[in-house]
């Protein structure tokens, strides 16, 4: 019974739906960890344990009754601080919004609870979802950022404290702290999961995310959020995405990768380079370096400009009443934000077309782009949530991508980031459990 805390989700889940394992003792067993590790880690912005229990006991009933159990019946999930859950407070990391209390789900929440699943608790997020951080530290060393802005969401799953969690990405605030942690992350297509309830700061970037401990984890919990939402702008209409199956097909040829070192090879660490460059050796003929015209180097210069000139205009309201409630270097980032001419801005979201379609090229030559998840380990110190910039070129791109957890550079993990073409998902995913599986063998 100890060591429940240690299933991964798609495990765990199997179990409960087979009667071999109560969705009660599973958040018994998660509090538990909890109570042991978090006084540490501190990745918790709301937890009512009574409350999670009841939730759990409650789901059992609904099986032992003969309801239909879902593909998440009984699972834990823990919900990042700025989606919103009608029976706990969503808070964003601000005193502004302390206490707040949503009268209703998020589109994402309520499709959690759809699926069976038992939402544990809010996780802790960076300041709004930017750059401040908040009091979570990095499971695999305190003195570490767990990064951001995702923080309490990827330190509860590497730390043992809960299977599976959200978050969300603006620039790279899911598959950074999934690097940091040593966990897999997966950032989907911009639209796959609906944002309806979420804290919005750039409604061109904003994309909800995943957290687990193995990719079957990540698909199946991808698989239960993905739908077409009217509320919001940017979701899709399309079939329901099987995540699950792909992962267990085989390739008839082994896939193709591509390495490109991004814009962002410059600020990777040396021994980033180091690594990387022994990992493309290791993949030999399954994996070619590539280069890109010119004209995509400017790809992280553009996210930072919509991202910026869309978070003050979404807080902009925030910095207009409750300015002295603001950290400083939040005020200053509003601040900067507003000065973004629209010429800037306009050539940013005008030119994302344009350079997506040299994206587009190289993925109908190769299965998946491979290259860093950060510039390296989580820096040290906790001032910084650390740098985004091998993820935001991505996230304006509004492509699919995933972290893995396959390098370690002096203890410390460095994930490997695969990203694939606007929606297809499955394809990625399977090409990601292609390449574990053969650096594993």
């Amino acid at each position: 019974m100890t060591d429940l805390f240690q299933l991964a989700a798609y495990e765990a889940a199997r179990r409960i739906r087979n009667g071999e394992l109560s969705a009660y003792a599973l958040m018994r067993a998660c509090l538990e960890r909890i109570e042991a590790v978090d006084p540490q880690i501190q990745a918790w912005a709301f937890l009512d344990p009574e409350h999670a229990l009841a939730m759990a006991a409650e789901a059992d009933a609904r099986q032992r009754d003969g309801a239909a159990c879902g593909p998440l019946h009984g699972v834990p999930v823990a919900i990042k601080d700025i989606i919103d859950t009608e029976d706990m407070p969503t808070q964003c990391g601000s005193p502004i919004f302390a206490a707040r209390q949503p009268l209703e789900d998020a589109a994402c929440v309520a499709a959690l609870r759809a699926a069976g699943a038992v939402i544990i608790g809010k996780s802790v997020t960076t300041e709004l979802a930017s750059l401040t951080p908040g009091k979570t530290r990095n499971p695999r060393d305190l003195e570490r950022t767990p990064g951001g802005s995702s923080s309490g969401s990827a330190a509860a799953v590497a730390s043992g404290m809960v299977p599976l969690a959200l978050g969300t990405q603006t620039a790279g605030s899911v598959i950074r702290p999934a690097s940091f942690c040593g966990i897999f992350g997966f950032k989907p297509t911009l639209g796959f999961i609906s944002r309806t309830g979420v804290l919005m700061q750039s409604h061109t970037l904003d994309t909800v995310g995943v957290y687990g401990r193995s990719l079957q984890d990540i698909a199946l919990i991808a698989e239960c959020l993905s739908g077409w939402d009217g509320r919001d702008e940017v979701s899709y209409r399309r079939a329901q995405q099987n995540l699950l199956a792909p992962l267990e097909q085989d390739f008839a040829q082994p896939p193709r990768l591509a390495f490109w070192r991004t814009p962002a090879w410059p600020l990777a660490e040396p021994a980033t380079h180091d690594a990387f460059a022994e990992l493309v050796e290791e993949l030999g003929e399954h994996c070619r370096t590539i280069e890109l015209p010119a004209a995509c180097d400017a790809l992280p210069t553009h996210q930072g400009i919509i991202q910026s000139a869309e978070n003050a205009a979404w807080y902009g309201d925030i910095y207009d009443r409750y300015s002295d409630s603001l950290s400083p270097a939040m005020r200053e980032r509003l601040a900067k934000g507003m000065q973004e001419g629209a010429r800037s801005y306009l050539e940013a979201l005008t030119a994302r077309a344009r350079l997506y379609r040299h994206m587009a090229e190289v993925f109908e030559r190769f299965d998946a782009v491979i290259c860093p998840a950060a510039p390296g380990p989580a820096p040290k110190g906790l001032e910084t949530t650390g740098n985004p910039i091998f993820n935001a070129l991505w996230t304006y791109l509004g492509v699919p991508a995933v972290t893995l957890p396959l390098m370690e550079i002096d203890g410390m993990p460095v994930g490997v980031q695969l990203v694939g073409p606007r929606r297809d998902e499955a394809h990625l995913l399977r090409t990601a459990n292609w390449l574990v599986k053969h650096l594993s063998a």
